[in-house]
């Protein structure tokens, strides 16, 4: 195979090399499923840097014509429906059709700011004048700045969380390049990072967050990025605490070239504060604020911080894309941010999803069951057999999402509950999920009515 590669390249650069292994696959010549020889091996047979032929395989990545398996090497691509093949695409696959669905990790609309006065609020419209202006509206600028953990060299707001988190990887990751993440994380990102064939190096987190040591450790392997949840984690509900964030700071000061990405996608419903190492390595942390938990997923805006190399590339590159976020979204956004009815409405939502992990905790601990649900709206709930809880909770009429995408090394059977979307019928839902644990648990009452409808 190395061969054959080597004698398909006319032109050797990465844009060439990519070109021939493109026409290859498509030929038939390199068949689905077939390993590519090593980058090094490459570059030995062609007689030019092994950089140049990463880059080409980072390409042929994006294109979806290779992908990298971490240590098990890079394939040609099988082909088959993308979305089946991602970890996030499991999460809610069969769940969605039963009645009682808790694995989608949204918040309660009931719980969520009603957008109606902001908009009415809003009068005139005309927000842009030049295609080329500034991707942030100066007054939401000027509001983000106040609430930001750390002082930003530069802020741009972006679709989303996973919009900035997807932009930011493309432009700081590499092909065959190793990122340090925590174990568990949420799918989504591994899915991202396979899709650069980066190579995920699992870190273990505790009850403050990412373990020093073991981020030590992963820094041996020289990750050119670190990416981690500051609070409310998903999926275990873990927050960093401000002791922790000064203890990692110390392990990465020794690494300035390691980024550090924190994904804040739970925001103001948290009940934990804003914690961010960015107020120890402000040149190395991108900070990403999300607002569809706390104010709501279809105002699709999450602002970015932090050093101003880093946020240009990503505001630059959006300039041949989407341009810019709408800025009769970000308009809504500030009004709902300095609006003093919106602030009460998210502190309510705050103390109710609070309530709702406390419930249900202690229900199921007096089962027998211990879950991680410390802050945010999810559950992490251990079981002995995935399948069996998974099925076991399908037949009472109740979905939620298996622990395994979310594993990047496997920690245990697990699933995650959606508990913000939990409104009553603890007790109820309690026995049912200790009996899909496997757990000894007490007998309970009828079920409840509330739960016997299918209200959340």
């Amino acid at each position: 195979m190395l061969q054959l590669i080597a004698g398909a390249v006319n032109d050797r650069s990465a844009r060439g090399i990519a070109a021939a292994v493109s026409r290859l696959v498509h030929a038939g010549e390199l068949p689905p499923g077939a390993r590519l020889p090593t980058v090094r091996s490459v570059a030995q047979a062609l007689g030019i840097s092994p950089t140049t032929v990463s880059e080409a395989w980072r390409s042929l990545a994006s294109a979806g014509a290779i992908q990298t398996r971490g240590r098990s090497g890079t394939f040609v691509t099988i082909p088959g429906r993308p979305r089946q093949r991602l970890r996030y695409a499991q999460l809610t696959a069969g769940p969605s059709t039963l009645p009682h669905d808790f694995s989608t990790g949204v918040p309660d609309h009931d719980l969520l700011p009603d957008l109606a006065p902001a908009l009415r609020r809003m009068g005139d419209t005309r927000l842009t004048t030049s295609y080329l202006e500034e991707p942030v509206l100066p007054r939401l600028e000027a509001v983000l700045r106040e609430r930001w953990p750390f002082p930003p060299q530069q802020l741009t707001v972006v679709d989303g969380a996973l919009d900035a988190l997807d932009r930011i990887i493309t432009a700081t990751v590499r092909l065959g390049a190793h990122v340090a993440v925590e174990n568990p994380t949420f799918p989504p990102l591994l899915d991202l990072l396979e899709q650069v064939g980066a190579i995920p190096v699992p870190v273990t987190m505790d009850s403050e967050g990412i373990a020093p040591d073991a981020l030590r450790a992963a820094l041996a392997c020289a990750p050119v990025a670190v990416l981690l949840q500051p609070r409310a984690h998903n999926p275990t509900g873990v927050s960093m605490t401000p002791g922790r964030a000064a203890d990692l700071a110390a392990v990465l000061a020794g690494h300035p070239a390691v980024i550090v990405v924190e994904d804040d996608h739970v925001g103001d419903i948290a009940t934990a504060p804003a914690v961010s190492l960015g107020a120890h390595l402000p040149d190395q942390v991108l900070h990403v604020r999300s607002f569809s938990k706390s104010h709501g997923p279809d105002l699709r805006l999450a602002a970015v911080g932090g050093p101003g190399a880093l946020i240009a590339a990503v505001a630059d590159r959006r300039l041949l894309g989407p341009g810019w976020s709408s800025r009769v979204l970000q308009a809504v956004l500030v009004d709902l941010l300095t609006d003093a009815a919106t602030t009460r409405t998210v502190e309510t939502a705050r103390r109710e999803y609070a309530h709702r992990r406390a419930q249900l905790s202690m229900a199921l601990a007096e089962r027998g069951v211990v879950a991680g649900a410390a802050d945010g709206i999810n559950m992490w709930v251990p079981v002995r057999d995935e399948q069996v809880a998974l099925l076991t909770l399908a037949a009472h009429g109740v979905g939620v999402a298996p622990g395994g995408p979310f594993q990047v090394r496997p920690l245990g059977d697990h699933v995650r509950v959606t508990v913000g979307l939990v409104r009553d019928g603890f007790d109820d839902l309690a026995d049912i999920l200790a009996e899909a644990a496997g757990a000894r648990h007490r007998a309970s009452g009828p079920r409840p009515r509330s739960l016997h409808r299918g209200t959340r």
